[in-house]
């Protein structure tokens, strides 16, 4: 009988594509916190062309990396900004890449999040909203509770890139765990039909 015992691989897709993007940072420090329970891989999307179905013949190579990345991983974690009281265009661009061509979902059946953070009070609720619409088309099987509407403040994160709050981390925490038991939870019908 072989025990897997590698730490789940999370495909982690940040809708901004600003090089000091606070949802990045959040999801790094979220990442940190998750250290000896899941190992985050970001993946990056600036690169990826426009979505048209007319490349779909012959996939663009960024294209091609992009989705053999979230293939690979055992879960998905979208970290997205509101913008315009949605998601970015380029996640939804990368969106529409993962789930394309017809039969080739990257997506398809993985275990995922919704994470987000922004300076204003409602923490990117409405564009998580959105996102939670698409993700059902996306076949991932959405963490839905707890919801993270995050506040950024200038002093969210201390030198280290560490949750400087103790509140914060508390609850980042509980949410971790929720996500790696939730990972687990959908990973086990695999590991048993491997083990078999």
């Amino acid at each position: 009988m072989t025990v897997q015992t590698s730490l789940p691989t999370v495909a982690v897709i940040v809708g901004s594509l600003s090089k000091g993007s606070i949802n990045r940072k959040f999801a790094e420090a979220v990442g940190r916190l998750a250290r000896g329970k899941l190992n985050f891989r970001f993946i990056e999307i600036g690169a990826l062309p426009l979505y048209d179905y007319e490349l779909e013949a012959a996939l663009p190579a960024s294209v091609a990396a992009f989705k053999a990345q979230v293939a690979e991983a055992d879960a998905v974690l979208f970290a997205t900004p509101e913008y315009l009281r949605t998601i970015p265009a380029a996640l939804k661009n990368a969106l529409e890449w993962g789930a394309r061509p017809y039969g080739q979902n990257s997506f398809a059946g993985k275990p995922a999040a919704i994470i987000g953070t922004t300076p204003g009070a409602i923490g990117t609720a409405v564009a998580q909203g959105d996102l939670r619409s698409i993700a059902t088309v996306l076949d991932v099987a959405l963490l839905v509770q707890p919801e993270i509407y995050f506040q950024w403040r200038p002093d969210t994160l201390d030198q280290n890139g560490e949750f400087a709050d103790e509140a914060a981390r508390k609850l980042l925490h509980s949410w971790v765990d929720r996500f790696t038991h939730w990972i687990a939870r959908l990973r086990a019908p695999v590991q048993l039909a491997q083990a078999s």
